[in-house]
């Protein structure tokens, strides 16, 4: 294997299970390697880019969609691009959006002769959140997909649960990939020497999931890019299932400065009134008369914020909000939203 080839890490894992946690803490703990990262996210907000803490290192995010959807060309590009920066990567970090089945990413590292010639796929590493894998894996083909195709699986949020219940949770992982090494955490807060650098991906065994894996896309994979699509299955994996659940939808909310005495009994009373159909929501958010960016994230009811850093001067006090879950009521959180805002002076 030449030198030269850069190891990249897919980070998967279903909505809200912590990969972005678990990304901060890669590009914020004293390693002393330089990582390339490439973020996706479903939304119409950038999000994702600001909780990602400040670092050195230079983060992609294509905010168009899905990786498995429409991102792979502009994948291969990225990292085309990224191998031809002077001075070089140590790695590169792909973050897939939570609804990417991992595998067309991993197909990536491999379809593309130059990329393949310089890249190599070092681990797809999927967190799965201990609380609530079990329902995922009950109504969520991709939390299927990205558990099958996982060499590493972080069992996070495992505080959460009884051992029972991560006893059972882990016997679920075990059922669907045996091979997978499992590491239980609170906050994705293990030695990253677990999961980057780990030269745990094997072609031999995902062909055994997958035979036509390494195949090209040409056969019947002109779907058409439409969240909303019926025909949005991908015939090339032999237990691929009608893709995105076209009742999940992203909504995405903007105000100015935001009435904390309004906006967090109502964030409360949507989560406890939809918190099964929320997969997940995440906000930066505006709070009158604090100086510092308030950060709130959820899953289903679970929901959780504190301060991230103060506003800077050049910065806009702005709040924003993204939901993304089943039959969504959305003129009613829009106007609930609304109603939070502080009246401009």
């Amino acid at each position: 294997m030449p030198e030269t080839q850069i190891p990249v890490t897919v980070l998967t894992g279903y909505l809200g299970a912590g990969k972005t946690t678990l990304l901060n803490r890669i590009l914020s703990e004293n390693h002393g390697k330089k990582y390339a990262v490439v973020v996706n996210e479903f939304g119409e907000i950038n999000i994702d880019n600001d909780l990602i803490v400040e670092s050195d290192e230079e983060v992609y995010e294509m905010n168009n969609g899905c990786v498995c959807c429409t991102v792979r060309g502009d994948l291969i590009r990225v990292v085309e691009g990224l191998m031809k920066r002077p001075g070089g990567f140590d790695g590169i970090l792909v973050e897939t959006t939570g609804l990417a089945d991992p595998a067309p990413v991993a197909q990536t590292f491999f379809m593309d002769e130059e990329v393949r010639a310089k890249a190599k796929l070092d681990a797809v590493v999927t967190v799965a959140d201990a609380k609530h894998l079990i329902a995922r894996l009950g109504d969520s083909p991709e939390a299927e997909e990205q558990i099958g195709f996982a060499d590493v699986v972080i069992l996070n949020k495992t505080d959460l649960v009884s051992p029972e219940e991560l006893a059972e949770v882990e016997s679920r992982i075990r059922a669907i990939n045996s091979h997978a090494v499992i590491h239980r955490t609170e906050r994705c807060a293990l030695p990253l020497d677990r999961v980057l650098d780990r030269g745990a991906f094997d072609l031999d065994r995902i062909l055994t999931l997958d035979p036509e894996f390494l195949e090209a896309d040409d056969h019947d994979h002109h779907h058409d890019h439409d969240h909303g699509h019926e025909g949005h299955d991908h015939d090339h994996h032999h237990h691929h299932h009608a893709a995105h659940d076209p009742l999940v939808t992203s909504l995405s909310l903007r105000a100015g400065e935001l009435d904390p005495k309004r906006f967090f009994p109502w964030i409360e009373q949507i989560t406890q009134g939809f918190g099964p159909d929320i997969l997940r929501l995440k906000g930066i958010l505006a709070l009158k008369d604090d100086p510092e960016r308030y950060v709130v994230q959820g899953v289903h009811m679970i929901i959780e914020g504190n301060h991230q850093r103060p506003w800077r001067d050049d910065e806009k006090r702005e709040s924003r909000l993204v939901f993304i879950g089943r039959r969504l009521e959305v003129d009613m959180i829009k106007a609930g939203f609304e109603a939070c805002a502080v009246a401009p002076a």
